[in-house]
């Protein structure tokens, strides 16, 4: 049976290529083959995408002014580009809705798509061409140095995962810091040279920030009208939105911060939202910066002598490591990987995350940078907001969905599993062997914020007591029976069994009261 097309023929119907917000690189699958004379390219700001979780204001103007930009650079280079605002009376709110709409508008023979970056749109896709009556394909995301049917591989028959296996394998695989098949200076973690606090007197760098252009503006304008009641602050919007600024970023990054990276990555100081942070996370994860160039040109400051190696490994493993981990572990396990809840955590995440008021000033300064900026760094986010989520029990639902919405770098891909299995241990030690759990001491170690406290860190109980130090003896008494076999924590529960009864009874009575006032 044939079907009338009408005027055009199958073989002159352009291919709409649909680019994602995460997608904006010049080179991303869906673009490889693209022509500019025929294909048309579809990019769209819809509601369901702004709404899923109340994102922060910077996160969504983030976005829109980078796929405006991108569609101004496609443009450039000569392609028609189908640009769907959000305000757009005609727009759907919906992925699918408008790959509909424009699959209908330039009576399109095929969709060509890249791999989405959260499990919700991949579903969302995989009923396009039904719904569109063209083809539809969805091509591997191959920015990402690991493919997920690769990582399968590496997963496979294994009960537990270790990063740092993989990260090896990866480094061999890449050839990233090594030296005649063996790791650059001997070994293959810094780790142990990249724990140390901040001096009091230390030159930081200078920040790196970009003007808003008029692109942005208007983002900005839009953004405060729709989304100005959301958690968060649009003042002083700062982030590059285009692939040169990124780019800029970056070689401040490797000439200002790098060097000092490594020694001071663990590292808190109020008043300073940056220090020597790249803030480069949320260019990789929009597609503005890609993986391969950002390790690349970290890899040649070392080898040209401008960082030291603690730093640069440090700084790979993150990216090279860490980031490919924790998406291959998310793809291997969705959608179940979200239901786990292992320790039980059944509280509802207090109200101070989302600018409530609290007495504790690393919560507080924590918070407020987050609320300001969009970003904090990731011990502010493990070892300060995760372990008070972590040691107050919330439920691992509503703490991921806190760390999706806030963040300006977090897609689901890279934020559940450092969320569900890295902070709150929800998924039974699948990705990290034992729970981030800390007292104040280490807050203390690592920052100035307890110095600002009206909490007294050196006291478990009491009127004064750091509230850390008594949640975390509660968190180990609470979970005994689940962690107490864990060869990780057996010299800190050995230290608990050492705690006399009163003490113990003091210290779960404290934190009743305390958890009973949240």
């Amino acid at each position: 049976m044939s079907h009338h097309i009408g005027p055009m023929s199958k073989k002159h119907r352009p291919k709409l290529r649909f680019i994602l917000g995460d997608q904006l690189s010049r080179d991303i699958a869906a673009l490889r083959d693209a022509e500019p004379a025929t294909d048309i390219l579809l990019l769209a700001e819809v509601g369901t995408e702004t709404d899923y979780v109340p994102h922060h204001p910077k996160k969504i103007a983030f976005l829109f002014s980078a796929m405006r930009h991108f569609a101004e650079e496609m443009r450039a280079e000569g392609f028609t580009v189908d640009y769907v605002t959000l305000d757009d009376t005609a727009n759907t709110q919906s992925f699918a809705g408008e790959v509909q709409r424009a699959v209908q508008r330039h009576k399109a023979a095929e969709v060509i798509t890249t791999f989405p970056g959260e499990f919700r749109v991949l579903d969302d896709m995989q009923g396009w061409e039904q719904a569109c009556g063209v083809p539809v394909e969805i091509r591997e995301d191959d920015r990402f140095f690991c493919p997920t049917a690769r990582f399968r591989g590496w997963a496979d028959g294994k009960r537990q995962l270790r990063m740092e296996f993989f990260y090896r394998d990866m480094r061999r695989e890449t050839g990233l810091l090594m030296d005649e098949g063996e790791p650059v200076g001997g070994q293959w973690n810094f780790d142990a040279d990249n724990r140390k606090p901040l001096p009091a007197r230390i030159h930081l760098p200078p920040d790196f920030f970009v003007k808003p252009d008029r692109i942005t503006e208007d983002v900005l304008a839009l953004v405060a009208t729709r989304f100005g009641r959301n958690f968060g602050s649009l003042d002083g919007f700062d982030y590059a939105v285009t692939r040169k600024d990124a780019l800029r970023a970056l070689a401040h990054f490797i000439s200002h911060a790098l060097p000092s990276f490594g020694d001071y990555q663990d590292a808190m100081r109020q008043g300073e939202d940056r220090l020597f942070h790249s803030l480069l996370s949320p260019y990789l994860n929009a597609g503005l910066l890609g993986a391969r160039e950002v390790c690349a040109a970290a890899e040649t400051a070392y080898r040209d002598g401008q960082a030291p190696l603690n730093a640069v490994e440090g700084f790979i493993r993150q990216i090279l490591g860490w980031r490919e981990y924790v998406r291959g572990i998310y793809w291997l396990k969705m959608p179940d990987y979200a239901e786990s809840n292992t320790l039980d955590a059944q509280r509802p995440l207090p109200w101070l995350y989302w600018g409530g008021e609290t007495a504790m000033n690393c919560m507080a300064q924590c918070v407020d940078q987050t609320r300001r900026l969009a970003h904090a760094h990731h011990i502010q986010r493990l070892m300060v907001l995760g372990n008070f989520a972590l040691l107050i029990g919330a439920r691992p639902k509503e703490v991921a969905e806190w760390y999706l919405a806030v963040y300006l770098d977090a897609y689901e891909w890279v934020e559940l599993p450092n969320v569900h299995g890295m902070v709150l241990h929800a998924d039974g030690g699948y990705l990290g062997s034992k729970p981030y759990a800390a007292s104040g001491k280490y807050i203390d170690r690592m920052s100035d914020y307890c110095r600002h406290c009206r909490y007294d860190v050196k006291t478990v109980v009491g009127d004064k007591a750091c509230p850390f130090n008594f949640l975390y003896w509660n968190f180990l008494i609470k979970n005994e029976k689940r962690l107490g076999a864990n060869q990780r924590m057996s010299l800190i529960y050995a230290s608990l069994g050492r705690m006399d009864a009163a003490k113990r009874a003091a210290v779960t009575s404290q934190a009743k009261d305390f958890l009973n006032a949240l």
